[in-house]
C-alpha cells in the first residue's frame, strides 16, 4: 500500500478522481460558484489532510499532470483556427485590447502592491498572475519571484474569473462575443477560457487568442521590468 501511495499513480487517480467529483457536483447544482477545478482543489487538500500522505507523494503524479498543461493550452489552436476570418476582420480590436488587459493587470497588481507595501519578491511571484502557468512561471523566475506563489495566483485568478465571467458579461451587457471572449482570456487564461468556450466557440476562440496575447506581452514586459 505504501508503494501506492509513493507511485505517480496515486497523484493521477486522486487528480481525475476529484475532478470527476467536482464535475458531478456542478451538474447537479448548475452554478458557476460549483467550479470543478475549485471543489477539486478542495478535495485533494481535505483528503491528504485527513489520511496524513505527504504532498510530496501526491506531486509525483501531480507534476506528472502538469507536463499536459503547455500541451492543453496549444490545443486552443484549433478553435482559433475555426475563428480565423473573424480574427482577421477584427485583427486591430483584438490584439488592442489583449495589450490593454495585460497593461492593466500588470499594473493593478504592481500598484495594490505597493499600497500594501509588499516585498519586492512577493510583487514579482504575483504580476503574471492573468497569463497560462507555463507562462506564468518563466515570468515569475525571470522576475525573482516565488513560483509555488505564482501558480497558487493563476489558479485562484483563473478560477474567479470562471466563476463571475457570465455575470459580469451580463451586469454590463457585453453583447459582442468577441469582446466577451477577450474579456475573459485575458484575465483568468486557460481556466477563464474553458467556460468562454461553454458560452460559444466564438467566445472560445477569442479567449484562447488572449491567452496567447496576453501572454506574449507579458513576457516582453517582464523583460522591461528585469
Amino acid at each position: 500500500m505504501a508503494d501506492w501511495f509513493s507511485s505517480p499513480l496515486f497523484g493521477i487517480t486522486l487528480s481525475i478522481a476529484a475532478y470527476g467529483i467536482g464535475c458531478w457536483i456542478q451538474k447537479k447544482l448548475r452554478t458557476p460558484a460549483a467550479n470543478p477545478l475549485l471543489i477539486a482543489i478542495v478535495l485533494v487538500i481535505l483528503f491528504l489532510k485527513a489520511t496524513g500522505i505527504p504532498l510530496e507523494a501526491y506531486n509525483a503524479g501531480g507534476d506528472f499532470i502538469a507536463m499536459f498543461l503547455a500541451p492543453a493550452t496549444a490545443c486552443l489552436a484549433i478553435s482559433i483556427y475555426r475563428q480565423l476570418p473573424v480574427l482577421k476582420k477584427n485583427l486591430i480590436p483584438v490584439l488592442a485590447g489583449s495589450a490593454v488587459g495585460a497593461g492593466v493587470s500588470m499594473g493593478s497588481v504592481y500598484l495594490l502592491c505597493r499600497l500594501f507595501r509588499l516585498d519586492e519578491e512577493m510583487t514579482a511571484s504575483l504580476l503574471p498572475k492573468s497569463v497560462t502557468t507555463p507562462i506564468a512561471m518563466g515570468v515569475s523566475e525571470q522576475l525573482g519571484g516565488i513560483v509555488p506563489i505564482t501558480v497558487a495566483a493563476v489558479v485562484f485568478t483563473g478560477i474567479l474569473g470562471a466563476i463571475f465571467a457570465p455575470l459580469m458579461i451580463k451586469i454590463f451587457r457585453v453583447r459582442s462575443p468577441i469582446a466577451a471572449g477577450l474579456a475573459i482570456g485575458a484575465c483568468s487564461h486557460a481556466v477563464g477560457t474553458s467556460k468562454a468556450v461553454e458560452l460559444g466557440e466564438v467566445e472560445g476562440a477569442m479567449s484562447g487568442i488572449a491567452i496567447g496575447t496576453v501572454g506574449l506581452v507579458t513576457v516582453l514586459l517582464g523583460m522591461v521590468l528585469s
